[in-house]
């Protein structure tokens, strides 16, 4: 049985309380960071400051997933800030192929993240080079969205399209994952699920975490 990770997306803490929420929240496998520029989507949410301080709370691994129209910006700095994975969307930049190895270059994981329109082709001839695909599943640009259920197809063609080419290629699934679809998505084909409002929302954060990785075994 594989060993599911947990995301948790810090954009939906409370952060006034920033410490306390990563603390509260650290039985996650990663902490997952919406960076969101107002541009490629209708919200704007935290940058490198931030980042960094977060950073220096937590020795928990930074899933950062750019949302914004010039990825290739973030890149330097942010591995500089001691961010551990990076995924970009495709539709913003014109060279997937040098992205993909500049954010490896700079030792981190890279990832191409997918909206629940974009289809898998787009990935044809890049999908070895990259350590994770991100598939959305809702429409990004704001926490607490519902789950898009035709994704679980999605999930299902890609993680067959991981096995059949003898990839290594991990799944991340975000958006709307709560304890009533993460065993969906889990058998679907994912590897780490991407939780915000349902861990961040609840009385207790550690529970809600086992809850998603439990689902495994639902």
């Amino acid at each position: 049985m594989k060993a599911i990770q947990i995301a948790a997306s810090v954009l939906s803490c409370n952060f006034a309380h920033l410490e306390r929420e990563l603390s509260r929240a650290s039985d996650a496998n990663l902490f997952h960071l919406d960076i969101m520029d107002g541009h490629y989507v209708p919200n704007l949410t935290f940058g490198q400051p931030i980042v960094a301080k977060i950073r220096q709370l937590t020795k928990i691994p930074l899933d950062a997933h750019l949302m914004v129209t010039n990825p290739e910006d973030y890149i330097a700095p942010f591995a500089s800030i001691g961010v551990n994975w990076l995924s970009f969307h495709q539709e913003c930049v014109y060279h997937s192929h040098r992205v993909v190895q500049q954010i490896k270059n700079l030792g981190m994981k890279a990832g191409i993240a997918l909206n629940p329109a974009t289809p898998l082709s787009t990935l044809d001839c890049i999908l070895p080079d990259l350590d994770f695909v991100l598939l959305m599943s809702v429409n990004p640009g704001f926490s607490g969205q519902e789950f898009i259920p035709s994704v679980l197809e999605k999930i299902f063609q890609l993680k067959d399209i991981i096995t059949q080419n003898s990839l290594t290629t991990l799944i991340e699934v975000d958006g709307g994952i709560n304890e009533t679809n993460a065993s969906l998505v889990i058998a679907a084909g994912a590897d780490i699920l991407v939780s915000a409002s349902y861990i961040f929302g609840s009385k207790d954060y550690a529970t809600a975490i086992r809850s998603l990785r439990g689902s495994q075994s639902i």
